[in-house]
């Protein structure tokens, strides 16, 4: 995960959040408000969420996955929707579930667009405010940050790897280190090699991924590796 020395520093970022939970809904916008960021509308609906985001223009979506009427997927479905209309807008999805149900679709929109920051991070993996706050200041700018389990989740549906049969099964590991937002200084830290070795690895992934487009290479990679299980 990248750490705040890593990042461009954000001052005051306007943010749409959605959760069901009223605790939870107010312990997260009294966490992004302490520093120093506005919570434009807390809603608890996937409708309500897309209602909150035409109103404000948020520079950030904070979303859970479940929410009502259904408690299945409204999250997600509506950050999809979102996105179809504005591809650049950020979004977190941040849940206690690894559900990949509509994901597909909010992964394949980041993959058409490259623009816009994507992240999915499990409640209870956030062991830190400041860790969570460094990791929405990321997506706020344009990061690609999965949950190590939701890669899992996702990886699991696969039936083939696609374009990553071309990769080492070392350069593998690397690129689900970057999928999770590290740098190539933790990656090496992980992994016990130099980070001389792991700039290699990643050049590597960078020549053999076929990553169209202009934008930052990590990212693509990342979309590359989710999109992977087609």
């Amino acid at each position: 995960m990248p750490t705040a020395d890593e990042l461009t520093p954000t001052t005051g970022l306007r943010i749409v959040l959605a959760e069901d939970s009223p605790l939870l809904r107010a312990g997260i916008a009294a966490v992004v408000e302490t520093d120093g960021h506005t919570v434009c509308a807390a809603v608890a609906t996937g409708d309500g969420l897309l209602e909150a985001t035409e109103a404000h223009n948020p520079d950030l979506v904070i979303t859970d996955v479940r929410m009502p009427p259904t408690h299945s997927d409204e999250g997600i479905r509506a950050a999809v929707q979102l996105r179809t209309n504005r591809p650049a807008l950020p979004v977190l999805i941040l849940s206690q579930y690894t559900t990949v149900a509509s994901l597909d679709q909010l992964i394949d929109k980041n993959a058409r667009t490259g623009q816009g920051g994507l992240g999915y991070i499990l409640k209870d993996r956030v062991a830190h405010v400041r860790h969570f706050l460094d990791t929405m200041n990321a997506i706020a700018h344009g990061a690609t940050v999965i949950d190590p389990d939701v890669i899992t989740a996702l990886i699991g549906k696969s039936r083939h790897q696609g374009a990553l049969s071309s990769l080492s099964p070392r350069e593998q590991q690397v690129l689900a280190l970057i999928a999770q937002g590290m740098t190539n200084n933790q990656i090496a830290r992980e992994l016990v090699v130099s980070e001389a070795a792991v700039r290699k690895h990643v050049g590597s992934i960078f020549a053999k991924l076929p990553l169209d487009g202009t934008g930052d290479r990590r990212v693509l990679a990342t979309i590359a590796y989710l999109n992977s299980r087609q």
